[in-house]
């Protein structure tokens, strides 16, 4: 069993770039970070573990990411929101697993909210929705006069080059916000937070764990752990909560387990 790949049409002449490995549901879908893409050690990972236990898979890059079209600059939560719903409604069969990494973890909640039927279960891994408010209240005097005069503040990043900050981005984000009240979900719910995370506080975790309203959600803090959980244990982690949550999700199992 192996990957496939191609692009897909959103509806406007913007391609999303996905792969994707055939085999039974629930499907597993990854939904990366900010400024991120699919190429990811996570990803890469998961990939690796569908393959290996025959279950379906599918990654993709939102607009501006990756090997996606589309600017960078023109994308926001609502945007790429969209985006991973186009992906997984024109991919997948069936209920998914979705596994949101940071930004992904925000994009997942959403998806949730809307398309409740389309979700199996979701694993967050340093789930950082509403992060844009985080980014507001930090905002100094000369980035709020960028942001004011031209749109967009380019902030400085400890992964890379600087990344644009768009007004458009920051006034999307708090029409977006999922943590402003209960979180609706009856599925099965895991949190992986690292507690020397930079960029996330790790009460985040707990946050979202209180405002979801269903009672089968549960939150795993790594102490050492660090933003991306991508070193060799922590991918072990992800391993080991994906397959007990897809092994709790499988319709088939369901007999076995109420016996």
């Amino acid at each position: 069993m192996r990957e496939e790949s191609g692009r897909l049409d959103r509806g406007d002449g913007v391609e999303l770039a996905w792969r994707r490995v055939a085999g039974r549901g629930p499907g597993v879908v990854f939904l990366g970070g900010f400024r991120s893409d699919m190429t990811g050690t996570k990803a890469e990972d998961l990939a690796a573990f569908c393959v290996e236990t025959g279950r379906a898979f599918l990654r993709f890059d939102y607009s501006g990411h990756g090997a996606s079209g589309g600017a960078f600059e023109a994308g926001s939560i609502g945007r790429w929101a969209a985006d991973a719903e186009t992906a997984i409604s024109a991919l997948t069969e069936g209920p998914q697993v979705l596994v949101g990494s940071s930004m992904g973890g925000w994009i997942s909640l959403l998806l949730m909210r809307r398309r409740p039927e389309m979700m199996a279960g979701f694993v967050g891994i340093a789930a950082a929705p509403d992060f844009t408010l985080r980014i507001e209240a930090a905002l100094a005097p000369a980035a709020r006069e960028a942001l004011e005069r031209e749109g967009v503040w380019h902030r400085p990043s400890a992964y890379g080059d600087p990344y644009p900050i768009t007004r458009e981005l920051l006034e999307d984000g708090r029409r977006n916000l999922v943590l402003d009240g209960p979180v609706a979900l009856a599925v099965p719910v895991r949190l992986l937070q690292g507690q020397q995370d930079p960029d996330v506080p790790w009460e985040t975790a707990l946050d979202i764990a209180e405002a979801v309203t269903g009672g089968d959600v549960q939150v795993v803090l790594v102490k050492d752990g660090d933003h991306r959980l991508s070193r060799p244990q922590d991918l072990q982690l992800l391993r080991q909560v994906v397959e007990a949550l897809l092994f709790t999700s499988d319709p088939k199992r369901m007999p076995a387990l109420l016996a």
